[in-house]
């Protein structure tokens, strides 16, 4: 079963608004799922950039997300725990590409069978090794972003 991911602040494949990038506001989007199997613990959230010069950059990591809660306002905090990204904060940091083309950013979900026993230290590495053998399902949305 797939996770249907949505956001009303972009299309698939759309422009990220400004304000939810490090040019704006630095607030994460509202994202909002549906589809989630009934025997879901916990859900993870994962932004990434695979189009980064230094390889792939982590923007946000979140985990022990409730099963029943179905969105994330823009900027929300205090539902999950938020894990370490590559700019080496806890939380989320928004697009902040280099000069050039448009970056993709991947928002990747995922219903657990489990909570999750990791901190807020926990960086996307650390979430992916405990997230094995435990994903029931998982969805995608992908923005794009460019300066």
């Amino acid at each position: 079963m797939d996770i249907e991911l949505i956001s009303t602040a972009f299309a698939p494949n759309g422009i990220i608004p400004k304000r939810h990038t490090c040019d704006g506001e630095n607030l994460s989007p509202l994202l909002a799922w549906k589809n989630v199997p009934p025997e879901t613990k916990s859900i993870a959230l994962i932004m990434d950039d695979p189009d980064a010069p230094i390889g792939t950059f982590v923007h946000w990591v979140i985990f022990n997300i409730p099963p029943e809660v179905t969105q994330l306002a823009e900027g929300e905090k205090g539902i999950g725990v938020e894990g370490v990204n590559d700019f080496r904060k806890v939380g989320y940091g928004g697009p902040c590409p280099p000069r050039g083309s448009n970056h993709r950013y991947f928002f990747k979900i995922y219903a657990l069978d489990t909570k999750l026993n990791l901190d807020s230290r926990a960086t996307k590495k650390d979430l992916e090794k405990a997230m094995q053998g435990h994903i029931l399902a998982q969805g995608e949305l992908i923005g794009r972003y460019g300066r």
